[in-house]
C-alpha cells in the first residue's frame, strides 16, 4: 500500500516518537480534554495541534528537587523497600503522556514519572524508573520492583495479585485514522482488525467482543495485541489495523502527535481508577504510599504534575487503599 507525502511523513514522525515521545491509543478523554500551549507551559493534551514529534517543553516534566522528606510517612516503609535508599518503580515506557522516554530515547518521563519521584522525594529515596512490558510489571512488583506506577486501571483480578493506592482516573477511547476509512462500527467489530495492548482492560474488553461474535456465529476480531502502545499507535496511522482503545489520556496524547493522522471514535467509556499497584498484603508499604499521595495532593504538588503535562481532568483528590471497583 502506499501513502501520500503527507501521511509519510506522519508516519516517520510516528516512528520517531517511538524513541521519545512514546505514544497511544484513541482519543480525548479523561485526562487530554485540558487545554494548553505546549510549547509554553510543558502541556501535553489533545488541543494541541501536534507536529508528529515532541519539543524539549513537552518533555521536561514537574521539577520535584524542592519536595521535603516527611520523617513520619518514610518511618512507615519496611526496610524491605527503603533499605537500599531507592525507591524502584516499574513502569512501562511506551505510554505517553503517563510515562514514556524523552527524544533521547532513554529518559523516563510523563505524569507518572513526576509522581514516582515525588513520592520517592516524600520518603527521602532516590528514584529509579525501571522500562519493562506492561504485562511483567505486576507479577514482579514485591521481587524486581518495590511498587508498579504504569497506568494501571483498578479491576478485581488485578486486586487479587496486588494492593492499589489510587491516584487518577481515566476512561477508554477508540482511535482511528482520519474520517474513519474502514467505516468501523465499534457496537459490531466482528471481523475488523482491533489493535490493543498486551495485558490491558482494553485488551480484555476487545477478547470479551470477540467470544461474543463467536457465539453469534460471526466473523472473529482481529485481535492485534502489542507489548508496546506505540506499535499499537503505528498499527492504526500505517493501515495494518483499523482501530485501536486505549486509556483516555494515552489515547488523546497520540492523537496530538501524530498530525491530521488520527482521531477519536465515538464517546469516551468507563471512567475508573489508576493506581500504584503494592506487593499483595504489605500493608506498611501500601499506608505509606497512601499517605504520601495524600500529602502531595494536599499541598498542591500533585495538581501541578497533572498540570505540566496537561492532564488535570483525570485528578481525584482522596488517595484510596484498594478501592470497591466492579
Amino acid at each position: 500500500m502506499s501513502y501520500s507525502k503527507g501521511i509519510r511523513r506522519n508516519l516517520r514522525s510516528i516512528a520517531a516518537a517511538t524513541l521519545g515521545a512514546a505514544m497511544i491509543f484513541a482519543a480525548a478523554a479523561c485526562g487530554t480534554t485540558d487545554t494548553g500551549d505546549t510549547s509554553a507551559s510543558g502541556n501535553a493534551g489533545s488541543s494541541s495541534s501536534g507536529s508528529g514529534s515532541s519539543s524539549s517543553s513537552t518533555t521536561k516534566g514537574f521539577d520535584t528537587s524542592s519536595i521535603q522528606k516527611d520523617d513520619a510517612i518514610a518511618a512507615l516503609l519496611p526496610d524491605s523497600v527503603a533499605g537500599d535508599g531507592t525507591l524502584t518503580v516499574g513502569t512501562d515506557t511506551s505510554y505517553a503522556p503517563a510515562e514514556f522516554l524523552a527524544e533521547d530515547g532513554k529518559t523516563a518521563v510523563g505524569f507518572d514519572v513526576d509522581l514516582s519521584k515525588a513520592l520517592a522525594a516524600v520518603f527521602g529515596l532516590k528514584e529509579e524508573t525501571v522500562s519493562s512490558t506492561f504485562d511483567s510489571i505486576i507479577p514482579s512488583v514485591g521481587s524486581k520492583y518495590d511498587i508498579g506506577i504504569s497506568s494501571f486501571t483498578v479491576t478485581p483480578e488485578r486486586m487479587e495479585a496486588v494492593d492499589f493506592v489510587t491516584y487518577f482516573k481515566a476512561g477508554s477511547t477508540w482511535v482511528v485514522r482520519k474520517g474513519n476509512p474502514d467505516k468501523v462500527d465499534t457496537s459490531n467489530l466482528c471481523g475488523v482488525k482491533v489493535a490493543v495492548q498486551t495485558g490491558t482492560t482494553q485488551e480484555e474488553e476487545v477478547n470479551k467482543a470477540n467470544e461474543q461474535c463467536k457465539a453469534d456465529g460471526k466473523d472473529a476480531i482481529d485481535i492485534q495485541s502489542s507489548k508496546l502502545q506505540t506499535d499499537v499507535t503505528t498499527a492504526v496511522a500505517s493501515g495494518k489495523a483499523s482501530i485501536f482503545y486505549a486509556d483516555s489520556p494515552v489515547a488523546g496524547y497520540a492523537i496530538s502527535q501524530t498530525g491530521d493522522t488520527l482521531e477519536t471514535l465515538g464517546d469516551d467509556t468507563g471512567v475508573t481508577p489508576e493506581a500504584v499497584a503494592i506487593k499483595k498484603g504489605d500493608s506498611k508499604t501500601a499506608e505509606a504510599v497512601q499517605k504520601a499521595i495524600q500529602k502531595l495532593m494536599d499541598d498542591g504538588t500533585y495538581k501541578k504534575i497533572l498540570d505540566t503535562w496537561g492532564v488535570s481532568s483525570g485528578a481525584i483528590d482522596k488517595a484510596e487503599i484498594n478501592p470497591s471497583v466492579e
